[in-house]
């Protein structure tokens, strides 16, 4: 059963008072398909920064997607079942067509869950045990532990028996550029060299004054 999450919201009334705007159980949930147990439960979203607080609107009353607006926020809970309830039977393309994120997957990989987004993502582990694997290297993090993840290529993997329960914040990002090819900056710096020569040529001389 997907863990629940209770969530409690403020707001103002009609005359700029606080109140307690919603309180009771996170409604957004959603289970990614063909990997049984691997849940998101959306609490909030921003649109841009600096965001807005006016209004008393469900800014979390949407369906739920992978990521947030390019300049906004997504607060998430995500349940991590153990891999032994969906790897080796999972469809990466299905699961992530199904938070609108057909794109991020890394086809290259063997690892369904290996993927990227265009994001920085504060992350901290509220329960259990999970590994964060990168393209070199992962790391065990346990309750308590939190994960910088800035837009890298990477995945999840619970090897023990019972789920992890994380909280994320994914802040919107510029993609990471891509590394430039080798001699590929040698090559910059020449035609800038050459281009500098060639306006040197073109350049009028200046006559001295007397």
């Amino acid at each position: 059963m997907v863990w629940r999450v209770r969530r409690v919201v403020t707001g103002h009334d009609g005359s700029g008072r606080s109140m307690i705007l919603r309180d009771g159980v996170a409604e957004n949930v959603k289970e990614m398909a063909s990997m049984p147990g691997l849940a998101l439960t959306d609490l909030w979203e921003t649109a841009g920064a600096p965001a807005s607080n006016d209004g008393n609107a469900d800014a979390a009353a949407r369906p739920v997607r992978l990521e947030p607006p390019s300049t906004g926020t997504i607060l998430r809970i995500v349940e991590f079942p153990p891999d032994s309830e969906w790897r080796n039977r999972a469809d990466a393309r299905a699961a992530f067509d199904s938070i609108g994120a057909g794109h991020a997957p890394d086809a290259s990989s063997a690892d369904p869950m290996m993927h990227k987004t265009a994001t920085v993502d504060y992350i901290i582990v509220l329960k259990g045990k999970i590994h964060a694997i990168m393209d070199t290297g992962e790391v065990k993090l346990k309750a308590g532990d939190v994960l910088i993840q800035r837009g890298t290529n990477h995945s999840w993997s619970v090897r023990g028996k019972k789920p992890c329960i994380i909280a994320a914040v994914l802040v919107g990002a510029k993609p990471v550029a891509a590394p430039a090819k080798k001699g590929a900056a040698k090559k910059v710096v020449a035609k800038k060299a050459v281009a500098k020569k060639a306006v040197a040529k073109k350049a009028p001389a200046v006559a001295k004054k007397r």
